[in-house]
């Protein structure tokens, strides 16, 4: 019985490494000018045989170009498939600009023209009509769940919005805003002051560039108020203002301080004030209280009280 087992065994080992062999001795490689249909035709009829799953027939006429063939009237036409490669590229277009402004941040002013781009293929693709009337919005945007286009465009929007760049930028006119535009003149102008005495003693510059860094923060206080910044000049002055403070260990009085100074003196003598103005309060009143003088006794009253008791 042992032996009867040994030889199962051993058939069975034979029998493995004969197919390994078949499997092996298949030529997989196709040259570069066979890799076509036919080509992958006799790869697949090669490589799937073997399969313990899939056992097609010999002469089956499985091609992998049947999985992208679909009727003419469920094909994207020519149009749409221009209008997608010309998408896909404004779209690597504005991302590699996003990466390259990350930091510092320059998306609103190094972006805009890229984005705008991006806008106006979208709109074409969704809005406008092509050549015999057809439209690339359904089979484009809503022809699967997905809806790959969509998505990809609606990420790139929900960037510009959280950046705030249009208050910055005027994509009508293809530039930036007058304010942005005057903002960055003054930040240039305390950036060279800085630049122009950071060799030397810091307290130098504190001394020397307070007038302009003072000014820049005037000017963004208003422009905060207005509502006119973007991401790109609020990470512009907040770097500004951790050279002015932690580099050049620089400082001034602000002009909101001084109203809170006033206010939290006030509040700390207003005790004081209060309990001293009731001492002399209540001082006053004790003047004005009238004492009774006592009544004299009277010896005709003092007898007839006698004359009772």
């Amino acid at each position: 019985m042992f032996i009867v087992q040994v030889g199962a065994l051993l058939i069975a080992l034979i029998y493995y490494a004969n197919a390994q062999t078949s499997v092996v001795a298949v030529n997989t490689t196709i040259p570069g000018s066979e890799l076509s249909a036919s080509g992958l035709r006799q790869l697949a009829a090669a490589v799937v045989p073997q399969s313990p799953v899939f056992h097609p027939s010999l002469r089956s006429q499985f091609s992998l170009n049947l999985l992208s063939a679909f009727p003419e009237d469920l094909e994207v036409s020519d149009y749409c498939v221009a209008l997608l490669a010309i998408f896909g590229q404004r779209y690597s277009t504005y991302v590699n600009c996003l990466v390259s402004a990350a930091r510092p941040v320059k998306v609103c002013q190094n972006c805009y023209g890229t984005y705008g781009n991006l806008m106006e293929i979208y709109k074409n693709i969704s809005d406008q009509m092509g050549p015999g009337n057809v439209s690339c919005r359904d089979s484009l945007l809503r022809s699967d769940r997905l809806m790959l286009v969509f998505l990809l465009y609606s990420n790139m929007e929900d960037i510009w919005t959280a950046s705030e760049c249009n208050r910055c930028v005027s994509l009508r006119d293809h530039s930036l805003t007058n304010d942005t535009l005057y903002f960055m003149e003054t930040l240039n102008q305390s950036l060279s002051c800085f630049e122009k005495y950071q060799k030397g003693n810091h307290s130098e510059l504190c001394t020397e560039c307070k007038a302009t860094y003072r000014g820049l923060n005037e000017l963004y206080s208003r422009m905060e108020k207005n509502h006119t910044l973007c991401i790109d000049i609020e990470d512009s002055m907040n770097m500004t203002r951790i050279l002015w403070s932690k580099d050049f260990n620089c400082s001034f009085p602000r002009a909101e301080t001084v109203p809170v100074i006033a206010v939290s003196s006030f509040m700390l003598f207003l005790p004081i004030i209060f309990y001293l103005s009731s001492f002399l309060h209540s001082e006053q009143k004790k003047r004005k209280l009238i004492h009774p003088k006592r009544a004299k006794s009277n010896p005709s009253f003092i007898n007839i009280q006698d004359k009772f008791s």
